[in-house]
């Protein structure tokens, strides 16, 4: 259906907005990976940049194959989404190639999240293969049950539980509490890096070689 001029305006600027939304979200992971290379041993840093790195493209990857559809597939499953899989039938009058990017963004951050708890103690093979499950699946059932329509934390659903929902501000749930609980279990899983405590069990300290990064990071995040 042809949109009048203000409806063209309107959508325009409601596009840029959400587009520069999606950049300032992707700039955590800049932020993630400054964050996490001051933070480790000089001889790890390449290889949490890298990790950071495969957040992005393996996440792409998998929220463009499955994870997108997950969370917002037009469906009445409350559990998860059931279309819209490899963005098949997108733009529509309901999402637009603007709303993935801007979702995305908040996908990779997940496993951007979880990357530093699992710092210098994590195969990078075995983490291509979290990053992927992560964001194509994990994240995406979790954000379908929030922020879809159809989810049944959602506070906007037909049968909101305990008759209000849930309402996430900015992802601090459905982004940040997944990516937080991911890392708990990856790093009580594999456990304390070699060398943190000595043969009597005391901790040995294990400083982070860039205090500049460190800091960069934290300001960007």
């Amino acid at each position: 259906m042809e949109m009048s001029w203000e409806q063209s305006v309107t959508y325009s600027i409601n596009t840029v907005y959400l587009l520069f939304s999606a950049y300032l979200v992707f700039v955590m992971q800049l932020g993630f990976a400054m964050l996490c290379a001051g933070s480790v041993r000089a001889k790890n840093a390449m290889n949490i940049m890298l990790t950071n790195v495969v957040d992005a493209v393996v996440g792409s990857i998998s929220y463009y194959l499955f994870g997108f559809a997950f969370a917002f597939g037009d469906t009445s499953n409350p559990f998860i989404g059931t279309n819209f899989f490899a963005l098949k039938d997108i733009p529509n009058t309901s999402f637009d190639y603007s709303f993935f990017l801007y979702q995305w963004a908040f996908a990779i951050a997940v496993a951007g999240i979880t990357s530093g708890s699992i710092a210098e103690r994590t195969q990078f093979s075995a983490y291509l293969v979290f990053s992927f499950f992560l964001s194509g699946f994990v994240y995406p059932v979790v954000a379908h049950w929030v922020w879809s329509s159809s989810g049944w934390l959602s506070a906007s659903s037909t049968n909101p539980l305990f008759a209000s929902g849930a309402i996430d501000f900015a992802g601090s749930g459905v982004v940040h509490m997944v990516g937080a609980v991911a890392g708990f279990w990856g790093a009580l899983i594999e456990g304390p890096r070699v060398g943190r405590f000595d043969a009597f069990g005391k901790p040995v300290p294990m400083r982070g070689h860039n205090a500049t990064l460190v800091v960069l990071g934290t300001f960007l995040l």
